[in-house]
Formats: C-alpha cells, sequence, structure tokens
C-alpha cells in the first residue's frame, strides 16, 4: 500500500515541478476530454471536480460527457471532443471492448489516452484504477468474520462493467473462506438506489433467513438500507465505493457496517498527472497504477473523506 502511494506521491511531485516551464512553452492551452460512463453517482461526481481543480490549476480547459452507460454515445462523445482538438482523454469506459475503436481513433489523432477506474482494450498509454476485486474481497470478508462465520448472505450486483464484475470476484472469493456462510441469491440493482430497494424487498420475502447482503456501491446500498430498515430484520451490510452518504450512515450504526472506500479523486488527479508526464516527453510511464483501498466502518468514519 505504501508503495502504491510514493508512486503516486511521486508522480504528482514530478507534474508540480515540471507544470511552470512546461506550461510556457506551450502556444496554447490543453484541452483535455474525459467521458464518463455515468454521472448519477457521487463518486463520478467527486472524480469531475478533482479534474477540473487540476485543470483549473495548469491553465488547461476540460471536456467531460456522461456516456450514461450507452457505448455507442460514449464513442461518438469521444468522437465530439476529437473534433475539437483535445490533447489528452481520459476515459472511463462503460464498455472496456467496445469503446476500443474510440481509443484508436484518438491515438491515430495522436492524443495521449489515459484509462481511469476501468481498464479500456487498444493502445491506451497507461491505466490508473482501484483494485476493485480487493474492495469486493475485504468487504466480504469483514461481512463473514462480522456474522461469525456462518449464515446466508446475499449479493446485490450491478451494471456488468469491469470495476463490478472484479468486486463480485473479490466478494466470492471472500466468501469461500467461511464454509458455513451461504450465498443463497444474487441479484442486480443496477446501481440505483431505487432499483435496490425494491431487489431488497424482494430477496428479504425470498430468503426469510437472511443475515447478510455485499452490495456492489454505496448508491444501491442506500438502497438496501432502506429495505432492510422497513424490514425490521437483523441484516448486515456491507458495500463499495466510500461514498460521503454511505459512511455517515455506517457512522450512526445499524445494518449498514462496512464500505470498501476507493479515492475518485486521487484517481483522476494520478491519471493526468502521468498524461502531463506523456505531454511533456516522458517516455518511462507505468503501464497500469494500482490504487489501494480502505475499509471503512463505525470505528474509522468519522475521519473519512474522499
Amino acid at each position: 500500500m505504501k508503495g502504491t502511494w510514493k508512486l503516486a506521491g511521486a508522480a504528482a511531485m514530478g507534474v508540480a515541478l515540471a507544470a511552470a516551464p512546461a506550461l510556457a512553452q506551450d502556444k496554447a492551452p490543453l484541452k483535455i476530454g474525459m467521458t464518463f460512463q455515468e454521472m448519477n453517482n457521487p463518486y463520478f461526481v467527486a472524480m469531475r471536480k478533482a479534474l477540473e481543480a487540476a485543470a483549473k490549476e495548469i491553465g488547461a480547459t476540460v471536456i467531460t460527457t456522461d456516456a450514461n452507460h450507452d457505448i455507442a454515445k460514449q464513442t461518438s462523445d469521444v468522437e465530439d471532443m476529437l473534433q475539437k482538438g483535445i490533447n489528452i482523454l481520459l476515459v472511463n469506459p462503460t464498455d472496456s471492448t467496445g469503446i476500443e475503436s474510440a481509443v484508436k481513433a484518438a491515438k491515430d489523432k495522436g492524443v495521449i489516452v489515459v484509462a481511469v477506474d476501468a481498464n479500456a482494450k487498444g493502445p491506451v498509454d497507461t491505466f490508473v484504477g482501484s483494485k476493485n476485486r480487493d474492495a469486493g474481497f475485504e468487504s466480504c470478508t469483514y461481512l463473514g468474520k462480522t456474522l461469525g462465520g456462518k449464515g446466508e448472505v446475499a449479493i446485490l450486483d450491478g451494471i456488468p462493467v469491469v470495476p463490478i464484475l472484479e468486486r463480485v470476484e473479490g466478494c466470492k472469493a471472500a466468501l469461500k473462506k467461511f464454509p458455513d456462510i451461504k450465498l443463497v441469491d444474487t441479484q442486480n440493482g443496477k446501481q440505483d438506489r431505487s432499483i435496490a430497494l425494491g431487489v431488497t424487498e424482494n430477496m428479504i420475502q425470498a430468503h426469510p433467513n437472511l443475515n447478510g447482503i455485499f452490495s456492489v456501491n454505496d448508491g444501491g446500498a442506500m438502497g438496501s438500507l432502506a429495505a432492510i430498515q422497513e424490514s425490521g430484520k437483523d441484516i448486515k451490510l456491507v458495500s463499495v465505493d466510500g461514498a460521503p452518504e454511505a459512511v455517515k450512515a455506517i457512522q450512526k450504526g445499524g445494518p449498514f457496517i462496512e464500505t470498501t472506500a476507493q479515492y475518485p479523486a486521487d484517481m483522476v488527479r494520478i491519471a493526468l498527472g502521468l498524461a502531463m508526464s506523456i505531454h511533456w516527453g516522458a517516455k518511462a510511464v507505468p503501464k497500469s497504477v494500482p490504487i489501494e483501498v480502505k475499509v471503512v466502518d463505525k470505528s474509522n468514519a468519522a475521519d473519512f473523506h474522499w
């Protein structure tokens, strides 16, 4: 963990030291484009705000788009950005394979491409993303230990993008450590509060002895929390993200006991730092930078924020 943050810190320091002379050589402000898989999520809102703040510091302009989990729209959005003359493309793909043609088109125009949060197929220069499998593993290990290694649990799944698939994979790996815990249900809450609420209600009705739920993100977890509270049952809830609302719920106590937090703002800062390093001529840029995750429960929730 310390090694990862040292790498991130070194990259950020290099950007800061190089900024003044490099910008003086540029004839026009840099144009940075970032395409998000969705913006109806505090996680990506935090990422966009951090990008805009960082770009302002280096005098760059930013174009951001919301694919709304539509790969055709995301591809079209990238094409529009290329027409506007972007120098750097930060891509948060809604479909890692489907975005490949857009990545190739960007590289053909000499644009620096960095994948953020989820990797993309094609000639990306580098990838910065959370250890999503570790996140799912940590949350479900926490759940298993809290339940004393026995009981029935369910997974509140989401849209099948790579980070979500990895979280579920990690959760299932963790549950295998507890032979007396049975995974009785997996349903898709689509990472949406209202949908997750209804899905969780169905889970509770179908499994009267349910003891725990793992949600792939905090947005879905908040809907799941409402359903658990309405049921009056003692069902423990764990999740992934570290969203402010989820952290507050954990701090209060109750069914929501843990979220494995990620760092969306740091992720995009590091991604931009690496892109700028390439822009300034760096050759020895890592092909991927994994960002550590952190277990947040009632013991440390008060001190955690993105």
